[in-house]
């Protein structure tokens, strides 16, 4: 809510810098949901202007993605379609996060505008990977049916803790809202039920990929060095979010973690959904031709 209005940010394309440039009475003109904002800060408000700005970069790279999937349009006619449907769907992000402004951030456009972006992600992977054409010839990474269904579970535990985590966030606004910045110490105490399963349920998430990662080492740690070391970054990086979440939980919730902690959750996602291709790449491109990469194979 560092900008509280939509798309500009109090009232202007470029933000404030100082509460002088804000008339006296701004917490009035640019009152959400009927209430009076906070206090004017300008290190929050340009947090969230360079976020808007960055969202827009996004959007102009996804409107370049769909021109140059056109390049593909008798080739495979499915890359050009899901650009399409890419370029449509960020659009729609843009317009949630107007939403999430004009709800005062409740908790479910949090929850909506944070799904949309995972399927953004999906999306992006899938059609960067279906335009190289199959990674390889090779049957060497043949689907494995167990492997598959541990890596799908842990796609979906990821997938309903990111959701926790939203949720958990939503409860961080309340309780600050109640406290006050000068307890920050005491934010902790103060969360609901959320926090807890949120915290408990990732040690179910942390040993599902374990166990992911002994099967991975047992099908590939010999044969294909390649998808195993994926296996270990997915392990180094879940525990380093934890160990960020850890931090939060016992140091009064530093603000310069909590953005880590989602970024790493985020890149945790993307690397099993791109696993979850690379194992399956005989079906998931299976009416692609999938002639040899070596340029694939040489990355």
């Amino acid at each position: 809510m560092g900008c509280p209005d939509w798309p500009k940010c109090f009232g202007t394309w470029i933000p404030p810098t100082d509460i002088r440039q804000l008339p006296e009475d701004y917490k009035e003109i640019f009152k959400v949901q009927g209430r009076e904002i906070a206090d004017f800060n300008a290190f929050k408000t340009w947090i969230e202007y360079i976020n808007r700005l960055l969202g827009a970069l996004i959007g102009v790279f996804i409107f370049l993605t769909f021109l140059f999937s056109l390049a593909y349009l008798k080739k495979d006619f499915t890359i050009t379609v899901l650009s399409f449907l890419l370029l449509i769907l960020i659009g729609f992000q843009g317009w949630l996060g107007s939403l999430v402004v004009s709800s005062d951030l409740a908790v479910y456009m949090i929850t909506a505008h944070m799904l949309v972006a995972i399927v953004v992600i999906c999306l992006l992977i899938y059609i960067v990977s279906r335009s190289y054409q199959g990674f390889t010839s090779s049957t060497e990474f043949a689907s494995k049916s167990l492997l598959n269904k541990v890596l799908v579970g842990c796609i979906v535990l990821s997938i309903v803790q990111i959701v926790l985590g939203t949720q958990v966030r939503e409860a961080v606004d309340e309780v600050t809202k109640a406290l006050g910045e000068a307890q920050r110490s005491n934010w902790i105490a103060e969360m609901n039920l959320t926090f807890y399963i949120h915290r408990s349920f990732s040690l179910v998430v942390l040993g599902l990929n374990i166990y992911f990662l002994t099967l991975l080492k047992k099908l590939y740690g010999s044969g294909s060095k390649r998808i195993f070391n994926w296996g270990i970054a997915i392990a180094i990086l879940f525990v380093l979010e934890i160990f960020s979440g850890v931090i939060m939980a016992y140091f009064a919730i530093p603000p310069a973690m909590q953005p880590i902690h989602l970024l790493l959750a985020n890149i945790v996602f993307g690397i099993q959904f791109y696993l979850l291709l690379r194992l399956n790449e005989n079906m998931v491109f299976k009416t692609h031709n999938l002639p040899s990469s070596n340029s694939i194979q040489a990355t």
